[in-house]
């Protein structure tokens, strides 16, 4: 597979890897996403202070309103966090 295929399957099992370990296997609940910041995104929560700016960021997640994070909603964030990175990378490169 070529990188961005890697990348893509790799996006998927991670989702896949905490999805369904309270309930459905389509959707995380807020525990199941919590598990995953934790141990998938440790350096960008160490990053937050403030413990009510992470659960803001698990609500804003659920764009359907129904308490659980499914994978297109999932992929928004990975892709928002990607392009943040880039963007900071783009930034800190150019001082």
């Amino acid at each position: 597979m070529s990188e961005l295929e890697t990348a893509m399957a790799m996006i998927i099992d991670v989702f896949d890897k905490y999805a369904g370990a309270e309930g459905n296997k389509q959707t995380l609940t807020r525990g199941e996403l919590k598990t995953l910041l934790e141990k998938e995104l440790p350096n960008f929560l160490s990053s937050v202070k403030d413990k009510e700016a992470a659960d803001k960021l698990l609500n804003n997640l659920d764009e359907n309103g129904d308490s659980e994070v499914d994978f297109n909603e999932f992929v928004i964030f990975v892709a928002a966090m990607t392009c943040c990175c880039h963007k900071y990378f783009e930034q800190k490169g150019s001082k």
